[in-house]
């Protein structure tokens, strides 16, 4: 994705982001960094025919619009990708549920054909689904494997300690982490060398690690388990949490078919500072395999590894988000002495400051 605009939607009410292969948002709590990124579950849940139940869960109407309806009329955002695709929608509010004023498909630069079809009918739900132009097939792709990830639940009921299959969860791991066994397994009959990375990589975090235990019972149902070096076999809430996480974020950016965007909120959360290090080395890798990272983090030594343009500031002024991108211009000579960890830190980085 090559740049964003959104209008009107939670705390964001006029804003044109340009995207780059790492996206990392900074800001204080409740500028607008996960209402960002909560705008591709909205949009994922769009293209998936359900957005009404997902407004409608999610206290309803006025709580996705930009301070209400007696404020924003509507919701409009376009998405516009490298090889000139783009997507856009307009959503306006009806009595009890929003209508799709407007839903555009772009393709420029063809002779034969307009720039945009809009392909809306006033309905509830998006017509993109089942739409047969061929500019549309590249929209959906992209549409049904955008996924907002996030793994910060590892108590003893977590999404990690349940039941996977193999037959039908080793192909895409789920944003929670649920199938993570399952997908594991996948990896490993699939890929061993991509198997190989992701085991080494836990290890160098979690010496006491030899190996995960994947063991299909009749059904092809599996949990996660792991082995010590002693030969010892552990279940899951047998792991520290920053150590689950980590295995389950160095499974998403190793994996060997990377999804073209992976988004996640707060990483780092319960890492090592070591492991936080691995983990800046695995965002790399994955941009550089033509993945773009949009994250957002609270860690001043995870964006200590980035360079300035890699990072958008996020700040909340009367009400309203506004995001900047870094650069190296704009800070000058101190980065030749300091991290842009220690620049946040010391409140010298313009914007994403605590107010």
């Amino acid at each position: 994705m090559k740049k964003i605009e959104i209008k009107g939607y939670k705390s964001i009410k006029d804003q044109t982001l340009l995207l780059r292969p790492i996206n990392i948002l900074i800001g204080a709590n409740g500028s607008g960094k996960s209402n960002l990124l909560s705008f591709f579950t909205f949009l994922r849940n769009l293209y998936a025919n359900n957005l009404q139940a997902y407004v409608s869960l999610n206290r309803g109407m006025d709580a996705f619009l930009f301070q209400g309806r007696k404020v924003t009329e509507q919701i409009y955002a376009k998405l516009t990708f490298d090889n000139t695709n783009a997507y856009s929608f307009v959503l306006t509010p009806g009595q009890e549920m929003f209508i799709i004023r407007e839903e555009k498909l772009w393709y420029k630069h063809n002779p034969y054909a307009p720039d945009a079809y809009d392909i809306s009918s006033y309905s509830p739900e998006s017509k993109l689904r089942y739409n047969t132009i061929p500019r549309a097939e590249y929209i959906r792709n992209y549409l049904a494997e955008l996924k907002r990830y996030h793994f910060h639940d590892t108590s003893k009921n977590s999404p990690f300690t349940k039941i996977s299959n193999i037959e039908t969860g080793s192909y895409v791991l789920y944003p929670t982490g649920d199938n993570l066994a399952a997908f594991l397994y996948g990896i490993q009959q699939s890929d061993i060398t991509a198997y190989n990375r992701i085991l080494r990589t836990v290890q160098s975090v979690a010496p006491y690690f030899h190996n995960f235990v994947l063991r299909p019972d009749s059904e092809k149902n599996l949990k996660l388990q792991w082995e010590d070096k002693y030969g010892v076999v552990f279940g899951v809430n047998d792991l520290s949490d920053g150590t689950l996480r980590f295995i389950a974020l160095t499974t998403l950016f190793l994996q060997p078919q990377l999804p073209q965007t992976i988004i996640i909120d707060e990483p780092e959360l319960g890492l090592h500072p070591f492991a936080i290090a691995k983990l800046s080395g695995m965002i790399k890798s994955a941009a550089a395999r033509g993945c773009q990272v949009i994250a957002a983090t609270q860690s001043t030594d995870l964006i200590g590894y980035f360079q300035p343009e890699d990072i958008l500031t996020v700040d909340q002024i009367n009400g309203e988000s506004i995001y900047n991108r870094l650069s190296e211009a704009q800070l000058g000579t101190w980065l030749n002495e300091y991290s842009l960890g220690d620049l946040w830190k010391q409140n010298i980085l313009k914007g994403g400051q605590p107010q």
